[in-house]
């Protein structure tokens, strides 16, 4: 019988994405998902809002606790999050990966940033994820340029299916999942579920006595993702798609899907 309390990690090298240190050259290098903690202490409650600001459709998708590669070789995180009940703002580093001496900035909607010489604007903060805008055309169409494949074949190869705003990709990531309404589920002990599109989804632990769990998903290389010590009614987002946490078990971690 499985202990309610146990906790396991996501393999790879620890990412040290809550210890912070405002803007300056990325490395652009990925990790894989920080291993959970080993307390079992209830998460503070997050005061809100969940979002501050207006998403445009073809943003930069930046989510809690992972790493984007942009053009030119640079990259961003979203290192954390801070809300006071009535604004909301977030800590972003430089780098795609956790790296000592990077370099980092608070950021809220209409925040400007500058990441390796390329100009982006914050455009919505939430709890969840952080959206930019390419403040240069050319920035913005390579975002969006399609793939040579779409078939994902494991590294940095999959940059152009992992760190895009292609709607033909987004497209084929979301078809992967259930359809709007419906559950999903992710296995807990090393449980992986694979997009057709590169992303790889894992529960790093479930705690079904402080009612909490953290989920990570990985990409070319790259911790997309590292929601730690989500709670039953939390939004997450995996390769543009938004699901509430819906239940736990010891075995696995029930999202529902919130979005088209």
């Amino acid at each position: 019988m499985f202990s309610p309390a146990r906790r396991y990690g996501i393999a790879g090298a620890a990412l040290a994405f809550w210890a912070l240190t405002a803007c300056g050259s990325s490395t652009g290098g990925g990790d894989d998902p920080t291993t959970a903690p080993t307390t079992t202490q209830a998460a503070a409650k997050d005061k809100g809002p969940q979002c501050v600001g207006e998403a445009p459709a073809d943003g930069v998708h930046v989510l809690r606790g992972g790493g984007f590669r942009l053009p030119g070789g640079g990259g961003v995180q979203y290192a954390a999050a801070s809300a006071d009940g009535t604004s909301r703002t977030a800590t972003l580093r430089d780098g795609a990966g956790y790296g000592s001496g990077q370099q980092q900035w608070t950021v809220k909607p209409g925040s400007r940033v500058t990441v390796s010489g390329h100009a982006y604007t914050v455009r919505q903060v939430c709890s969840y994820r952080v959206v930019l805008e390419p403040r240069d055309a050319k920035d913005k169409a390579a975002l969006a340029a399609a793939p040579e494949s779409m078939e994902f074949a494991g590294g940095a190869a999959d940059n152009a299916l992992c760190f895009t705003t292609n709607r033909a990709v987004l497209a084929a990531a979301s078809k992967s999942f259930p359809a709007k309404g419906q559950p999903l589920s992710l296995l807990d002990n090393g449980g992986v579920k694979q997009l057709p599109t590169g992303p790889s989804l894992t529960v790093s632990y479930v705690d079904t006595a402080a009612g909490s769990a953290g989920l990570g998903a990985n990409c070319a290389g790259v911790a997309v993702a590292v929601y730690k010590d989500v709670r039953v009614g939390d939004t997450v987002e995996f390769a543009g798609v938004l699901f509430k946490v819906s239940g736990f078990t010891e075995q696995a971690v029930r999202l529902t899907r919130t979005s088209e």
